[in-house]
């Protein structure tokens, strides 16, 4: 069974906070099955996309598992969530100021 998006999203910003970094809720979405897709902006001003990782990469306990999109600076990540507001408009966005992404997500590459 899959956590909740709202249960995922607020324990991914209280352990953000708990380590004190910044989260912010960009765009809320569905409260059970919303997409999350996470802006991750480091210190040094780097900036990375991630978003949620075919089904065929899940786990069986049902864990989210994040993939970096192609989306590599503010432009191309406004277009590409225009394009997922198309395709599913319950998606969530969340932000956040870190320098270690892989602590908080469970990043698979492709």
């Amino acid at each position: 069974m899959r956590v909740t998006s709202d249960l995922f999203v607020a324990q991914l910003l209280r352990r953000l906070f708990a380590d004190g970094a910044f989260a912010a809720v960009v765009r809320r979405g569905a409260e059970a099955a919303g997409a999350i897709f996470v802006i991750a902006r480091g210190r040094s001003g780097d900036v990375r996309l991630y978003g949620p990782a075919p089904q065929s990469f899940g786990e069986e306990d049902g864990s989210r598992r994040f993939m970096a999109e192609p989306a590599m600076d503010d432009a191309a990540m406004e277009q590409r969530l225009a394009r997922e507001a198309r395709f599913d408009p319950d998606y969530w966005v969340v932000e956040i100021e870190t320098d270690d992404v892989a602590t908080y997500l469970d990043i698979v590459e492709e």
